[in-house]
């Protein structure tokens, strides 16, 4: 599974319309990717949380992921619509 992959199944399940929901990955530098969420106004608080916490947890899953796999460090930017 994929960053990108994973990161869509973990934000699709967290919000109330998935189909609005829109991930995209960048190579930012050599070891490093980007990835943006997309959704909704409504939706980014559920994505970001009490303090962040959730958006936090996702980085720290994602970065996790990348390291078993490529070793690149994650950021990730959440863009509401």
């Amino acid at each position: 599974m994929s960053i990108v992959e994973l990161t869509e199944l973990i934000v699709k399940s967290l919000v109330k319309d998935a189909d609005s929901v829109s991930v995209k990955a960048f190579d930012t530098e050599e070891n490093e990717i980007s990835i943006e969420i997309v959704v909704s106004e409504a939706e980014a608080g559920s994505i970001i949380g009490k303090n962040g916490k959730t958006i936090n947890s996702i980085r720290t899953l994602l970065q996790a992921s990348s390291y078993l796999k490529d070793n690149k460090k994650i950021k990730v930017n959440v863009t509401s619509i």
